[in-house]
């Protein structure tokens, strides 16, 4: 289907059909992305579980750096789909030129000061001895993909923007296949250990950039960004900024939230980071079709909102959400019901028993709340289409340093629940915050326009204002 005839069906096809063929890739993508890490961990499980616990410890100070090129890439899909629903086709392509250049410099600065501050970091979480050092070794090296990564987030936005989800899908899943091969190579075979499974990583990041370019500037792309005699425009970039910045807020508090939590974690040892770390790769494997369906919500809102379409907007929502809730709820039950052998499956290493126990503990707690989480997606695509990210910037601040980290505090110091403590704090900020969503959903506030296209008049749009 060309870019031409999905912007139609975006616009005037069945919800549940747009859905489904926007989110499918997007699934597909993600789930090779999940599997990649889950293959990841295994073969560093293989080492011993404190390598394993090592690349979760830092992964929260790597994310860091990563949500802000995340929130710009979140800015590109809000304002290239809406500038697509209303057929301005010239004015998205100087945005994406914009938002390319800006992205790249930033990859750059983050780069050096993650490269130069990441044992300082790891010193200040807390960690000490084998895990400060192989957490290093591990976080310097992944700070250098940075820049690749960053590129493929833009076009992964101009992609996705115009409907096309297959792209970055067959992109992405060579560069995780690619992944897959080389880590038991350098890991093992090169000897490398846990900085093997770094470097497997970047190589495959700077291969998936590589050819994400190639497809960028390609006949077949609509939004092809001109770099020619490249001047930095104040007008866009207040655009760019003015969606980014919250969503990068959003973002990079999260991240800061989950090194605040992986602290509190790992205080109660190594043991539980593990658990912790497992666990977290397994629901996200289960909820990726929900996360999917969030993801794809970005692209309709936009291209709905462009086009003036509101009632189609809250259809989209209402139905997202009924598709995220029964995935939800059969991830729940899959997992009640196979926890043990899935568990036991994926920590390959059995150096330390408690591991596992640790593990089926968490896991009960956070599939409770798995529909939740889907319905934590369909607010952000939400938001995040419409180009409001200031919503979904509380929501992803808020439900960690709101809830989540004040609620673990006080089973710390007031209770003796353990870590069962942190797995009932994680699950109830999830409610919260939905609960939150609804709250702005009910208002206008999300409704108002973020820009103006150039060729549309402004009596189409029919929103709030």
């Amino acid at each position: 289907m060309s870019k031409q005839n999905k912007t139609e069906m975006i616009l005037n096809g069945s919800i549940y059909r747009v859905l489904l063929v926007l989110s499918g890739p997007i699934i597909i993508n993600s789930l090779i992305q999940t599997l990649y890490n889950l293959v990841d961990g295994i073969w560093v499980s293989k080492l011993s579980s404190v390598h394993f616990a090592a690349t979760a410890f830092v992964w929260p100070v790597n994310f860091l750096f990563i949500s802000l090129g995340m929130g710009l890439s979140i800015a590109g899909t809000s304002l290239l789909s809406q500038l697509t629903g209303a057929g301005d086709m010239q004015t998205a392509q100087e945005y994406s030129a914009q938002l390319i250049v800006v992205t790249l410099l930033s990859s750059l600065v983050f780069t050096f000061l993650g490269y130069l501050f990441s044992p300082i970091v790891i010193g200040l979480m807390g960690a000490r001895g084998d895990l400060a050092s192989l957490g290093n070794i591990y976080l310097r090296i992944t700070f250098l993909d940075l820049p690749f990564m960053f590129l493929f987030f833009n076009i992964n936005s101009i992609m996705h923007a115009q409907g096309d989800t297959i792209t970055p899908m067959v992109l992405s899943g060579a560069s995780a296949i690619l992944n897959v091969v080389l880590d038991p190579l350098f890991i093992f075979t090169f000897n490398l250990g846990i900085a093997g499974a770094a470097w497997a990583t970047l190589a495959s990041r700077a291969a998936l950039a590589a050819f994400g370019s190639l497809m960028l500037f390609s006949e077949k792309n609509k939004i092809k960004p001109n770099l020619a005699g490249f001047r930095f425009k104040k007008d866009v970039l207040k655009d760019i900024f003015t969606v980014g910045l919250p969503s990068s807020i959003g973002q990079s508090g999260a991240s800061l939230g989950f090194i605040v939590l992986n602290g509190f974690i790992g205080s109660y040892g190594t043991a539980t980071i593990a658990a912790y770390a497992m666990v977290n790769r397994i629901t996200s494997l289960v909820m990726q079709p929900a996360m999917g369906i969030g993801a794809a919500l970005t692209a309709v809102v936009g291209q709905n909102i462009g086009a003036g379409r509101m009632d189609r907007v809250k259809e989209s929502f209402y139905k997202a959400l009924l598709l995220t809730s029964v995935i939800g709820v059969v991830g729940f039950v899959l997992l009640k019901i196979f926890d043990h052998p899935i568990i036991t499956f994926f920590m390959q290493a059995k150096d330390d028993p408690s591991v596992i126990d640790l593990a089926l503990n968490y896991l009960f707690y956070i599939s409770l709340s798995m529909p939740l989480m889907g319905i934590f997606s369909v607010f952000q695509g939400l938001f995040q289409g419409s180009g409001n990210t200031k919503y979904s910037m509380a929501m992803e601040v808020g439900r960690l340093w709101l809830v989540r980290l004040p609620l673990i505090l006080f089973f710390k110091h007031f209770s003796t629940r353990g870590p069962s403590g942190i797995w009932f704090s994680m699950s109830f900020s999830n409610l919260i915050v939905c609960l939150y969503g609804y709250w702005v959903y009910q208002g206008a506030g999300w409704q108002k326009r973020v820009i103006q296209s150039k060729k549309e008049p402004q009596e189409t749009w029919g929103l709030a204002k």
